[in-house]
């Protein structure tokens, strides 16, 4: 498994920013050999027998925490989750004095989720350990962005030329971020749009196309990336209400009739079902959200290979 010539042995996985494209395509490549595991009957590989990986997620999370967990176990390394809630966090323990604790166990790689943006940045400077960021506040959420660029490869073939749509809650989005960063990396037409007031800044630096429209935004898309509103995030003034929002912005079969009549849909979720996506597009046959979890998984699992392993020729069968 792996390209030889590039290693991202003992490397740390912190954003798509700067990423170079054989990277990028090395964890892509690499997530294919590893979906072909989670298809099997067994899928238990000793891969990584020996390896110890810590999952610290100091926000909720379904998939990504699940994902890692089973990434790291269907690679056989042992892997332990630690939430803040039950924790001595809630005693007043430090970020610097967890991660601290952590690396006198031992452990070979520490997954962290944090709401500070540059959390995983300041864990990568203080342990040993490998750290691969599962998020921090807006910044970058890398292995959603991988994952979803490794779903529109599957069904689209390439990134180069796409349309590319992100549409809803921007400014306190990281997995806008990374899907900008990695898919411009690929070559693709980038758009955004959402209200005024949830649209970063910053977005035009990055060379994406900003929209206050959603209906100019995706003529012609070839892949919607839907963002869930993030109302634990916001103060109250972004947007007047719910049902303002789903009927200015919320991606419905109408509206999406106004992209290609292939276009892809994607939601990291959870979703708002009726917010920001109305059921009969999340459950449509354009939608690719169920795929997603289950590339999610497999690109977590090319990314600890890849981290841990530096792509050498293991044993890959139980």
């Amino acid at each position: 498994m792996g390209n030889k010539q590039i290693s991202l042995k003992n490397k740390d996985i912190l954003q798509l920013q700067g990423m170079p494209e054989s990277q990028v395509r090395l964890i892509l490549d690499t997530a294919r050999e590893m979906k072909e595991i989670i298809d099997r009957d067994i899928k238990k590989v000793p891969t990584l027998r020996g390896k110890s990986i810590i999952n610290l997620f100091y926000e909720p999370s379904t998939r990504t925490r699940t994902s890692f967990e089973l990434a790291g176990k269907y690679l056989g390394a042992d892997v332990v989750n630690i939430t803040t809630s039950a924790s001595s966090v809630v005693k007043g323990e430090s970020l610097r004095d967890t991660l601290m604790t952590i690396e006198a166990m031992g452990v070979d790689a520490v997954v962290i989720r944090h709401e500070v943006e540059g959390s995983s940045q300041f864990a990568s400077q203080i342990l040993k350990p490998v750290v691969i960021n599962a998020g921090d506040g807006a910044h970058e959420h890398p292995t959603q962005g991988l994952l979803d660029m490794f779903t529109v490869l599957q069904y689209k073939q390439q990134m180069e030329g796409l349309k590319v749509v992100i549409v809803g809650d921007i400014l306190h989005s990281r997995v806008a971020r990374s899907d900008i960063w990695g898919m411009k990396t690929l070559g693709a037409d980038v758009h955004v749009a959402g209200p005024a007031p949830l649209l970063a800044r910053e977005m035009e630096c990055m060379g994406v196309t900003v929209h206050t429209s959603v209906e100019e935004a995706i003529e012609n898309a070839d892949v919607i990336n839907v963002l869930r509103i993030q109302k634990e995030r916001q103060g109250k003034g972004l947007f007047p209400s719910a049902r303002e929002y789903a009927r200015l912005f919320g991606i419905n079969a109408k509206r999406l009739k106004l992209a290609k009549p292939d276009a892809l849909i994607l939601h990291p979720g959870p979703m708002n079902r009726g917010l920001e996506i109305s059921p009969e597009v999340a459950y449509g046959s354009q939608s690719a959200i169920q795929e997603q979890v289950k590339n999610g998984l497999a690109v977590r699992m090319a990314i600890l290979y890849l981290v841990l392993m530096g792509g050498e020729d293991v044993e890959t069968t139980a």
